[in-house]
């Protein structure tokens, strides 16, 4: 009797993606550009924010690619909406401008990232797969250029925000602080463990778990953090952080 043949591991299921543009020429570009990649399912379309919830309990998608601007619900307010929702989907913000009060707002309200509308259309694809994996959208440019403006505010504003951020920081460990304002600074995984004389591994699990102490959702929200605790104009050594 022939012994049977092991069966042959499956490949991982393609992305599934739900685009939520008012354009309807937008949203047909975005699935002409995102339907021929074999490794994403386009499984729905929104013209407006308020359409968001039904579409992401019926479809399930992996990832929600979210315009900004739309005359209903705003892409804002339905990605706060959605992101408190538990197993939520991620959410890439789609917008025409590099940084500002508007994308901030998304990224803490859970966003893994924002595109924009006159990217390439291999970094659009490429920007979905990354942020499925778990890697948020933003560059160490970019994040810069978002922790500029989340520092504008009043002054008592500022003080508020680092007072509660310094807060949060204190429940962390030695270990889980130094990783938190290597993140903060832009630094990938590999150049952490490096700086820090880790593993890989040891850091991505060190992330997670500052991302479970904190509440957060991704790496950006860490950055975030730690800007309004004012760590990243802070060297450890002087004694003024969260030691």
């Amino acid at each position: 009797m022939n012994t049977p043949a092991s069966p042959t591991p499956s490949a991982s299921p393609p992305v599934r993606l739900l685009i939520v543009d008012d354009d309807p020429l937008v949203r047909a570009g975005l699935t002409l550009m995102l339907g021929g990649a074999d490794d994403i399912d386009i499984v729905g379309e929104g013209a407006d924010g308020s359409e968001v919830a039904a579409l992401v309990e019926r479809l399930r998608p992996d990832v929600v690619l979210m315009d900004i601007r739309m005359p209903g619900m705003d892409g804002l307010t339905a990605t706060e909406k959605l992101r408190r929702r538990p197993g939520a989907p991620e959410v890439v913000v789609l917008t025409t401008f590099h940084a500002d009060e508007q994308v901030l707002r998304a990224i803490r309200a859970g966003a893994a990232g924002f595109v924009l509308k006159d990217t390439p259309p291999a970094e659009i694809v490429d920007s979905v797969r990354r942020v499925a994996a778990g890697d948020p959208v933003l560059s160490p440019a970019v994040t810069r250029q978002l922790m500029a403006q989340a520092a504008g505010g009043a002054p008592d504003d500022r003080t508020s925000r680092t007072g509660r951020a310094r807060r949060r920081f204190a429940e962390l460990a030695e270990r889980e602080r130094e990783v938190a304002v290597a993140v903060g600074r832009g630094h990938s995984n590999a150049e952490i463990a490096g700086e820090l004389y880790l593993s890989v591994a040891t850091v991505k699990t060190q992330v997670s778990r500052i991302l479970a102490r904190l509440d957060l959702n991704n790496r950006v929200q860490i950055a975030l953090l730690v800007h309004d605790a004012g760590l990243l104009d802070t060297d450890d050594e002087d004694g003024d952080g969260l030691r």
